[in-house]
């Protein structure tokens, strides 16, 4: 009777050592298909951006750290933080390159005070339509903007499209150049500065969370941004006039400091980059879309909006001839063979 109790308890412990294995493959093998985090190092990453949170890029990049998070099984940490919380525009691109951040997002503009190729996309009317500005930058013209900044100490991980830059004005219809006579514009930089006065008017720079008061009190008389901010800043609380030229084809780089990155181990590389990648192409698809919303809500809101017809363009485009000028003189021939790649692109 002893030697068979004693043989029935073996059997109960050999079968919970059984069932104890098999859980814990089980509980490791579910963990592994939602990306458990096995082989990744720990790291905590902040991505600091200035955007609006409902803006489709912002979207986007809430996107691309909460799967890098999820599928480093924790791992790898990236901390957002949105809206200017952390660095305003005009601080973003010196804190990354010098490690004040790892990583942030901030407009292509805005970059070109560092490295002036990037101001390819402010020059007017380079790139005619959505699907031109992703065949661009799909391809060498990427590639070289790439290589430029890498150059300065910043790794590009996506571009991601905002869309086209239009204008706002609180005086008159701008039907025509000659309308800007005498106007004071916000601008977001050289390039677009170099246009305005191109068309008559004075830039004025400033940030983007300081034009809804400018333009309620009057300091400025419009601006130049895209509609989906003009929508998220309420714009047509403080402005009545909106003309669609799609002068210029906006985009926003999410780079992270090379020195950083560099000591980031092989694998936690490959899964930022291929995030980054799917991040880029689900921000594309949105841009064309979320554009011609949100003009259709601020015209809806009360807005006058004025979309010039394409037999107009010419004279638009003749007189901003002189923004070419400057953009080759600040790029030299990194600008000259962007541009012609957006020549043969078209």
């Amino acid at each position: 009777m002893k030697k068979l109790a004693a043989s029935f308890l073996a059997v109960v412990l050999l079968l919970g050592i059984l069932t104890a294995c098999g859980g814990k493959s089980t509980k490791e093998t579910a963990s592994s298909e939602k990306g458990g985090g096995d082989g990744y190092e720990d790291a905590t990453i902040r991505l600091a951006y200035n955007l609006p949170q409902d803006h489709h890029i912002s979207v986007g990049i809430e996107k691309f750290a909460k799967e890098v998070t999820e599928k480093s099984g924790g791992k790898v940490k990236i901390q957002v933080y949105p809206a200017g919380q952390l660095l305003s525009d005009k601080e973003m691109n010196q804190s990354i390159l010098t490690g004040g951040v790892e990583m942030g997002l901030n407009s292509s503009t805005l970059w070109a005070s560092t490295v002036p190729s990037m101001g390819i996309f402010d020059v007017p009317y380079v790139f005619p339509n959505y699907e031109a500005a992703g065949k661009a930058l799909s391809g060498e013209m990427g590639d070289k903007l790439r290589s430029a900044m890498e150059e300065k100490g910043a790794k590009v991980l996506l571009f991601a499209d905002y869309g086209y830059a239009q204008f706002v004005n609180n005086k008159k219809p701008l039907k025509k150049p000659e309308d800007f006579n005498g106007l004071k514009i916000r601008s977001i930089g050289d390039i677009p500065s170099e246009l305005i006065k191109a068309y008559g008017a004075s830039p004025v720079f400033m940030g983007g969370g300081e034009v809804y008061m400018a333009l309620q009190r009057h300091t400025v008389d419009g601006a130049t941004s895209g509609t989906t901010a003009m929508v998220q800043r309420k714009y047509d609380e403080v402005v009545k006039y909106l003309t669609i030229n799609n002068y210029a084809y906006l985009e926003f780089i999410l780079a992270v400091n090379k020195g950083y990155w560099d000591k980031l181990p092989e694998k936690t590389q490959k899964l930022i980059s291929d995030t980054a990648a799917e991040t880029e192409q689900w921000i594309r698809e949105q841009a064309k879309s979320e554009d011609e919303k949100t003009a259709k809500e601020l015209e809806e809101k009360g807005m006058e909006v004025y979309v010039v017809p394409e037999n107009e363009l010419q004279a638009w485009k003749d007189a901003a001839k002189p923004v070419y000028d400057v953009f080759l003189k600040q790029s030299g021939e990194l600008g000259k063979e962007l541009l012609d790649l957006a020549e043969h692109i078209k």
